[in-house]
């Protein structure tokens, strides 16, 4: 029987050819296990598959952890296992929070030739003044990492609403540090549903780019998330 993960990439898969989209996938691996580079080869037969994602964020609420360590992402064997993602030439969903960082720049650096895609702009679940300067600390050392790019999304995540003032005021931080070239926009959908629509999440990020220039705003709305995840071939 298939792994969970493979199910999953079967069933897009299916989905994309039966009605023409999706266009391609994120796939799942636990880079922890044993047999990772055999998944890996069976979900490079899938010809949508474009990246992986495990979930690496750690918190000290636990209600807010994925992982049971905060520094998965530096194991031995973990990173070991990662290495085999290079062969074929897949990106990488980063989601860590504030505290992870510094390690996650480390991690990058390691990588340099894999592309990564930090996810819901590093998830700044702590807003007051002393959270926000951590989160833009470590957004610093990420955005030294020529690999690491920023994917607008998930940003009523913890304030459980859509808020334009706040996407604006993130974003707008992200595109002076990554520049236009580097970011890209996720919808996080069906998650936002919980609390808005599809079209005032589009409308929200339009509003906080709209100071780019029209070639920025199609690169950041367009352009990179079809070079990243390689939909134009």
């Amino acid at each position: 029987p298939l792994h969970e993960e493979l199910r999953e990439a079967e069933w897009v898969q299916n989905v994309s050819e039966e009605n023409g989209w999706p266009h391609a996938f994120v796939g799942y691996v636990d880079f922890s296990a044993e047999d990772t580079n055999n998944t890996l080869k069976k979900l490079n037969t899938f010809p949508l598959m474009r990246g992986i994602r495990q979930q690496l964020h750690w918190h000290e609420n636990p209600l807010y952890r994925f992982q049971s360590i905060p520094d998965l992402m530096n194991q031995t064997a973990w990173q070991s296992n990662f290495a085999y993602i290079q062969e074929y030439g897949w990106s990488f969903e980063l989601q860590v929070f504030t505290s992870q960082m510094k390690d996650a720049a480390l991690f990058a650096s390691d990588f340099p030739e894999t592309t990564m895609v930090l996810q819901h702009c590093g998830m700044p679940e702590d807003t007051s003044d002393v959270g926000m300067n951590l989160w833009r600390d470590g957004m610093t050392r990420l955005a030294e990492c020529p690999n690491v790019h920023c994917k607008f999304s998930g940003l009523g995540t913890f304030i459980h609403r859509n808020d334009p003032d706040f996407i604006a005021d993130i974003t707008g931080e992200c595109l002076e540090l990554f520049s236009a070239d580097r970011c890209l926009y996720g919808s996080n959908f069906p998650i936002e549903r919980i609390w808005t629509g599809y079209g005032s999440i589009v409308n929200a990020f339009l509003k906080a780019i709209s100071g780019l220039s029209e070639p920025e705003q199609i690169s950041v709305m367009r352009n990179n998330a079809m070079r990243i995840y390689k939909m134009d071939t």
